[in-house]
């Protein structure tokens, strides 16, 4: 797990913005950056080993996304706190909002909560992160900054017993601009299985931050999903922040309609 910090968080500390005056049109999110659980939570009635699973966080999402951010000169917004406190890619009516069982494993420090308490939650993680993410796509807005949002995720290899074989999934509704070229850019590697929306798609209620921020306003937006196993270590983390990059640096958006429903449909999973 990260390093602990204060039991008593302030908002600035749940949410982390890296470099926010950044001249690229990119705008990246990592919204299950962290598997920190601030002290008042204890473990949330969980073995310790259990913190360092998907569950509680994307394992190499952050350095992937870090390494971008940097090279691209591209603003970051990472939240600070595990996603088993509050998922911050989930509305706030989700009934995974404060996961009770995530995949297999039950959660018991979520069963039960008061309206009080889930409402602390809320202020303490998602909040911030949502806020912060307003603020810095409306200044950009306001100065003529061309925005385009993309959050960075990982998955597991395998979920409730099924392979996932995809080494990257692209994960978009139907506004394609961004992420048509994306894929098909993906798909020129060799070696490279690429998802088109898997191993999620915007039906599993993993869209939320896109819809919040991007499609709300006609930005182009896409989600990167990395198979956990392929960044668990600092070679392969460089190694996909290096690939994405490259593919960043050359990246328009397809001219394309920008209608505002959302079509994409498929078998619900959860914790992305």
């Amino acid at each position: 797990m990260e390093k602990a910090r204060p039991a008593s968080l302030a908002s600035s500390d749940t949410v982390r913005v890296t470099n926010p005056g950044g001249s690229s049109p990119f705008v990246l999110t990592c919204d299950h950056a962290s598997n920190f659980l601030p002290a008042e939570f204890g473990t949330l009635g969980l073995a310790a080993e259990d913190l360092s699973r998907h569950i509680a966080w994307d394992p190499g999402a952050l350095p992937v996304a870090t390494r971008m951010a940097q090279a691209l000169d591209a603003t970051l917004v990472e939240t600070r706190i595990s996603r088993l406190v509050i998922d911050c890619n989930r509305p706030l009516d989700a009934p995974d909002l404060v996961p009770p069982i995530s995949e297999t494993t039950s959660i018991p420090g979520n069963a039960g909560l008061s309206e009080k308490q889930r409402a602390e939650r809320i202020a303490l993680s998602w909040q911030p992160f949502h806020g912060t993410i307003e603020r810095i796509v409306e200044e950009r807005l306001a100065r003529g900054q061309e925005t385009r949002l993309v959050s960075v995720h990982s998955f597991t290899p395998v979920y409730k017993g099924h392979d996932r074989p995809w080494h990257i999934g692209i994960i978009h509704d139907e506004d394609r601009r961004l992420a048509s070229p994306l894929i098909s850019a993906l798909k020129r590697l060799a070696g490279i299985t690429v998802g088109v929306n898997e191993p999620y798609s915007p039906a599993d209620r993993v869209y939320f931050t896109l819809e919040r921020h991007a499609r709300s306003r006609g930005l182009p937006c896409a989600m990167i999903e990395i198979r956990n196993d392929e960044i668990s270590g600092e070679t392969g983390q460089r190694k996909w922040a290096d690939l994405l990059t490259g593919i960043f640096s050359d990246l328009e958006p397809e001219e394309a309609t920008r209608p505002r429903s959302h079509s994409v449909r498929k078998s619900v999973q959860s914790a992305s």
